[in-house]
């Protein structure tokens, strides 16, 4: 009998492990209102979840909606993770951005994810230096890993325009040595426009490290999350009616906040109202479409990405070693 009730212990522990066992999760951080636009966006009693924890550094959530479930990496890991409410979390992938047999430090694994609109998952890779797809029915192949021939730096984040094309940015930042590894192949962090005929358009090669990118609801502007060396912050650029775009401003400037609170410009995203809400320093700013600062959702930890879930209205954060959501009174675009 006793080895029978150690065995039905041990099997409820096993359990335990793998279920999420919890819907009380505890809250961190806060929500800094320095507009009030901002109580429209963002309810007054909006707490601040954390879902699961335990990553080395999660980023690039994207919301399955045929599954119902979440999807974000854990880049140094080399793994995509899945989240499921009333399941917690498991692994979906791995290996997820690296293939190679050679030792690769650092940020090896997949980086932004995104669903097409045929709803096949696209993959920025770090280490394999590509963006892959994988199908529906679960294969995998390469969707873009060069440019005239010369081998992408590390694909980092990418959005899918209404007509199919993608637009995605190549900062260094999956190369073991980044800007100065001997393998790099191209001279410029590009941001491109990759056309659904397969055309690979080169859009902007003046920025350091170009990171998270979004288009506007209607799709005639292109947001650009940026890290020079002498300034931090989130370009936007007119976009033209063959998918080209003009001459960008800066949208935000984010350089004295980067002396003051941890982390930098990365992933973003837009509601259907306009407004980016786009992860920085110090937490996920929350911008009109003018650029005008609403709010901040602050966790205490430095935030890499966002994405819009469940029913649209859900923001969840990829924040350093947690998966973090927040209630908004928005719907994100693509719901």
């Amino acid at each position: 009998m006793k080895i029978i009730l150690l065995l039905l212990v041990s099997l409820f522990l096993i359990s335990a492990l793998i279920a999420q066992d919890s819907l009380n999760f505890a809250t961190i951080g806060e929500v800094k209102r320095l507009d009030s636009r901002i109580d429209k966006l963002i309810p007054k009693n909006a707490e601040i979840e954390v879902l699961t924890s335990g990553f080395f550094w999660s980023e690039g959530p994207v919301w399955d909606k045929v599954n119902d479930v979440l999807l974000f990496s854990d880049v140094h890991r080399n793994q995509i993770i899945q989240w499921k409410e009333g399941e917690g979390k498991s692994i979906f992938m791995e290996p997820s951005g690296y293939t190679g047999v050679t030792p690769h430090p650092g940020g090896k694994g997949s980086n932004g994810l995104m669903y097409d609109n045929e709803g096949n998952l696209l993959i920025c890779e770090h280490g394999d230096r590509r963006i892959s797809m994988l199908t529906k029915g679960g294969g995998k192949r390469t969707v873009v890993d060069n440019y005239k021939g010369k081998r992408l730096n590390s694909p980092n984040d990418l959005c899918v325009a209404a007509n199919g094309d993608i637009y995605f940015t190549d900062p260094a930042y999956g190369l073991p040595q980044r800007w100065d590894d001997p393998m790099k192949e191209l001279d410029f962090s590009g941001v491109y426009l990759l056309r659904k005929s397969g055309e690979l358009v080169l859009l902007v090669d003046n920025l350091r490290a170009p990171n998270g990118v979004c288009l506007s609801p209607d799709e005639k502007t292109l947001y650009v999350a940026n890290a020079n060396e002498d300034w931090i912050g989130y370009m936007a650029y007119p976009v033209n009616e063959d998918g080209t775009i003009g001459t960008g401003w800066m949208l935000y400037d984010a350089t004295q906040d980067g002396k003051e609170q941890a982390g930098g410009p990365d992933g973003m995203r837009v509601d259907t109202q306009g407004n980016i809400w786009a992860t920085g320093p110090g937490g996920v700013y929350v911008f009109s479409p003018k650029g005008d600062v609403l709010g901040k959702i602050e966790t205490g930890e430095r935030i890499a990405n966002c994405a819009f879930g469940e029913d649209g209205s859900v923001l969840y954060m990829t924040s350093d070693m947690y998966l973090c959501r927040i209630q908004t009174s928005v719907t994100g675009m693509g719901f």
